[in-house]
């Protein structure tokens, strides 16, 4: 299934324009995300080295749109957000940016990861700056969710290591 069967995940159709000279491709426009709260205030830039392991991370407040510049991944996306339809559900898809076709939308609330396959760049815009203080996690490896990530012993952060299971990060989630 795809990761835009999750309530609010939008994937970007990116167009190459191609000629003699190489190509040249919009990876971002605002009015693509005009359903996004606010505009985009801020752009990142992650590198990681094939088998690492980012997430699963998340928000209550800030919505990311992501680009792969570099590299393959595998992707991993988890409604956490109680009321959703899509509430508990997971998707995953794989990147690859030598097609560089593809952005993709995420909203608060969704969990969001992904697996280097290779080394790679990966562009993320948000629509808050990046304080820490809305950022969460839970575990990648959490049975619950039983994500089929390619890898049995990614390369972790020592905070993605120590992220709660699907349980604890929700029971810590504020009611709403």
């Amino acid at each position: 299934m795809p990761i835009t069967d999750i309530s609010g995940v939008r994937e970007v159709a990116l167009e190459a324009h191609a000629d003699a000279r190489g190509s040249m491709t919009e990876l971002y426009r605002q009015e693509w995300l005009a359903d996004w709260a606010r505009p985009a205030v801020q752009s990142n830039l992650s590198r990681s080295r094939a088998g690492v392991l980012r997430g699963l991370h998340f928000h209550q407040r800030q919505s990311d749109y992501w680009c792969l510049l570099e590299g393959s991944a595998f992707v991993a996306l988890a409604d956490l957000r109680a009321g959703s339809g899509t509430f508990r559900e997971v998707r995953t898809t794989e990147l690859d940016a030598d097609a560089l076709s593809l952005g993709i939308s995420i909203p608060p609330g969704v969990a969001h990861g992904f697996c280097a396959l290779t080394d790679v760049s990966l562009l993320y815009q948000v629509d808050a700056y990046f304080t820490g203080e809305d950022e969460q996690g839970v575990a990648w490896d959490d049975p619950e969710l039983a994500i089929a990530w390619p890898i049995v012993r990614p390369i972790l952060s020592e905070r993605d290591r120590a992220n709660p299971s699907l349980a604890d990060a929700l029971r810590d989630l504020p009611q709403r």
